[in-house]
């Protein structure tokens, strides 16, 4: 059968976009590396795959995978996307709620053309990544457990402090000097596959600058470093927030661009907003 796609990009986080035949199975974990495949296929860090709302309510329903083939259950500059995507073609106002297999999320259209993401309250606690906090050494933190907590690893390059939190996904964020100079394909990787993650984990290396500035790196689950990622950069606000280093209004600088990240902390929800550009069109036999 042959589909049509787009390529749309998040400040350089790049998605394909296919509005999926119903009652067709969901592509293989081969085909989407296939696809994924910068050199023979279309590239991109995920694929996005678009159905028909299953309530009247929501503009659409939507998967999306990996690189590697694996499933995600939340992408920021994913759902950004998406929003403009279907904004492109009519579908819902300025607001859209878009449903999938996690829950639902909204998306809202900026004036200005940036699109921003509700990415629901940050959970610190271990348990909602999940992350086996007693295979690690705890340096400081809420006594509860359920604030940013430090945790400490031993690692190639030495001990590694970070923080845990889930946005949807599950992230680890990293406080560094620098990220230029950050061993993101040393720690990122072993970090990623620890014990102590039992489904994985985004690892994400920040800078703080000052209270309203951060530079961001991150290590995707299933995709390896990108270019950006919109629930690595809401994370690490979290994080740098309960920890003391940020205020409610952040802008996120990452490898693509620039995001910028609103959380006024514990009790409400981390909303994400940044610029999303289409790339090609095209149409793939599948």
């Amino acid at each position: 059968m042959e589909l049509q796609f787009e390529k749309m990009h998040g400040a350089g986080n790049d998605f394909m976009i296919i509005e999926w035949p119903e009652g067709r199975k969901r592509p293989d974990e081969s085909t989407v590396r296939r696809l994924a495949d910068r050199r023979t296929g279309v590239g991109f860090d995920q694929l996005l795959l678009l159905y028909p709302p299953d309530k009247p309510e929501f503009s659409a329903f939507f998967r999306m995978f990996n690189a590697d083939g694996s499933e995600a259950h939340q992408c920021g500059n994913g759902v950004r996307c998406i929003a403009r995507y279907l904004e492109q073609r009519g579908v819902g106002g300025d607001t859209l709620i878009l449903s999938r297999i996690a829950g639902t999320v909204e998306a809202r259209l900026e004036v200005g053309g940036e699109v921003s993401v509700n990415l629901g309250e940050p959970d610190h606690h271990p348990t909602a990544l999940p992350f086996l906090a007693h295979l690690t050494t705890r340096v400081g933190g809420d006594s509860d457990a359920s604030q940013a907590s430090r945790y400490r690893l031993d690692m190639d390059v030495g001990p590694v402090d970070f923080g845990v939190v889930s946005v949807g996904n599950p992230h680890a964020v990293i406080p560094v000097d620098s990220v230029h100079t950050a061993p993101v394909g040393i720690i990122g990787p072993q970090l990623q596959s620890h014990q102590s993650f039992p489904d994985g984990v985004n690892v994400g290396f920040v800078e703080f600058r000052n209270a309203a500035n951060i530079r961001l790196r991150v290590f995707e689950r299933g995709a390896g470093e990108t270019a950006a990622c919109g629930t690595g950069a809401a994370a690490a606000v979290a994080i740098g927030r309960l920890w003391g280093e940020l205020g409610d209004t952040v802008r996120v600088e990452v490898k693509g661009g620039v995001l910028n990240a609103v959380w006024p902390g514990p009790g409400h929800a981390i909303w994400l907003t940044g610029p999303v550009s289409q790339m090609s069109k095209g149409q793939i036999e599948l």
